[in-house]
């Protein structure tokens, strides 16, 4: 008898074409969409000497700017992380009247014109809006003061925060939390040894995401802000007034200062979670 042999094993099918038309495509359209246009950034900053560069960007307005953009971002994130954290935890665990209608209100951040929530803010929380004659009566003033920055900054990062650890939420398994009860552990310790360390990666996400969206916010800030030199103006805001001068130079030397400050950061944040990934064992 002759031997059988058997029939070759048919190719999976994919959906997309293959990895080398694929991957093309995906480093033509990130050259189109994000390595061009940011290298023209750099190309338009390198035409200026470095003393002119260090002029626009080392000067006084120019520095004030970088700590009110960057201080407001990162105390927005670090007030989204926390009550962030809070909303997915009650929109995952809890049952309650109106929750898709609380759940669908998270998202509107996204969804609303960064004009109009500037607007709505600045109603809200000046001297004799709903919200900020209360903050009057205690001498606290949010309108055209950076506190009014961070308020719009927290507003615009809610969503990145939630919508990020609720999934990871979701996810979790409660027998965990169960077995963790069953072997005495208190509600803290189940907390911080069960499911902290599992939502702390999404946590990080989270933070990275808000503080990174904050720094480049522009149309819900200068309403807000005041802006006033020194005091209320944010790096977006100084960029656009350069512009509007005719300074590309001095705008894009801007730029290229908080295009570097925000990808050391994110680098940075994405360092902490592969380490936190490496210490829970998660890959």
């Amino acid at each position: 008898m002759s031997a059988v042999h058997p029939l070759p094993r048919k190719a999976p099918r994919r959906v997309l074409p293959g990895f080398g038309l694929t991957l093309g495509f995906t480093i033509f359209y990130l050259c189109l969409i994000v390595l061009i246009p940011l290298s023209s950034v750099f190309l338009k900053t390198f035409a200026m000497t470095w003393e002119a560069f260090w002029e626009v960007v080392a000067s006084e307005q120019a520095v004030a700017s970088y700590r009110l953009s960057f201080g407001a971002s990162f105390v927005a994130a670090v007030i989204n992380t926390v009550f962030g954290g809070i909303v997915a935890w009650v929109l995952v665990r809890y049952e309650f009247p109106g929750k898709r209608f609380m759940d669908a209100l998270v998202d509107l951040p996204f969804a609303l014109p960064t004009a109009v929530a500037g607007i709505t803010l600045t109603a809200l929380y000046s001297s004799n809006g709903w919200i900020g004659k209360y903050f009057t009566e205690l001498g606290i003033k949010v309108s055209y003061t950076p506190l009014g920055v961070v308020v719009a900054l927290t507003f615009i990062g809610l969503p990145f925060v939630v919508r990020t650890v609720q999934p990871v939420l979701e996810d979790l398994e409660k027998e965990l939390e169960e077995a963790a009860a069953s072997l005495g552990a208190n509600a803290w310790q189940t907390f911080t040894r069960v499911v902290f360390p599992a939502v702390m990666p999404a946590l990080l996400t989270g933070f990275a995401l808000s503080f990174a969206r904050a720094t480049g916010e522009f149309g819900s800030v200068i309403f807000i802000a005041g802006n006033q030199p020194m005091i209320s103006e944010i790096t977006p805001l100084l960029i656009y007034i350069k512009l509007e001068a005719y300074n590309y130079a001095g705008a894009t030397a801007i730029a290229v200062v908080m295009l570097l400050a925000s990808f050391a950061l994110l680098l940075a944040i994405n360092l902490l979670q592969a380490w936190t990934r490496a210490r829970t064992g998660k890959k």
